[in-house]
């Protein structure tokens, strides 16, 4: 699906590189958000039917994350991509640096987001215990959009 995100959004080799990942890197998040929460509320690792269900929750449907992936994609094309193809001196393919770089940045990303506890509790509401509300979606986007100091403003970002 192509969403421009502000006016010169088209670096559509990003995009299509962003949108291959998509699955994998949303299933990185909530393994990390499990993981972060455990450290967090159960060092002890003792296990209540709470603890239970998150550690045998598996992801079955994303759909309630896509709206964050793609927002934070759009923001990683608007701040740190240029729409200009750049020469590879080194040989790697376009698509795969970008593939490469875009997922050491969300990685990156949503480590300091996990910090947060409220961004924590947010994916564990949408994933885990099924609990879809436009609070939690909007408490992830929040988060992303006082990072990089951008507002979306009908489908669109514009700097804060």
């Amino acid at each position: 699906m192509v969403r421009k995100f502000f006016p010169l959004d088209k670096n559509y080799l990003l995009e299509e590189a962003q949108l291959e990942l998509e699955e994998d890197l949303l299933t990185f998040l909530i393994d990390l958000v499990k993981e972060e929460y455990e450290q967090r509320y159960n060092p002890l690792g003792i296990c209540d039917e709470f603890i239970q269900k998150i550690r045998d929750f598996s992801v079955s449907d994303l759909k309630p994350l896509y709206g964050f992936y793609e927002t934070l994609a759009g923001v990683y094309r608007y701040k740190f991509s240029d729409n200009q193809l750049e020469f590879s001196w080194d040989g790697i393919d376009h698509s795969e640096k970008y593939k490469k770089e875009w997922s050491a940045f969300f990685a990156d990303q949503t480590r300091a987001f996990c910090k947060k506890e409220l961004f924590v509790k947010a994916v564990l509401d949408l994933t885990v215990f099924n609990n879809y509300s436009q609070l939690a979606e909007n408490r992830m986007n929040n988060f992303m959009l006082q990072t990089f100091e951008v507002k979306l403003h009908k489908g669109f970002i514009r700097v804060a």
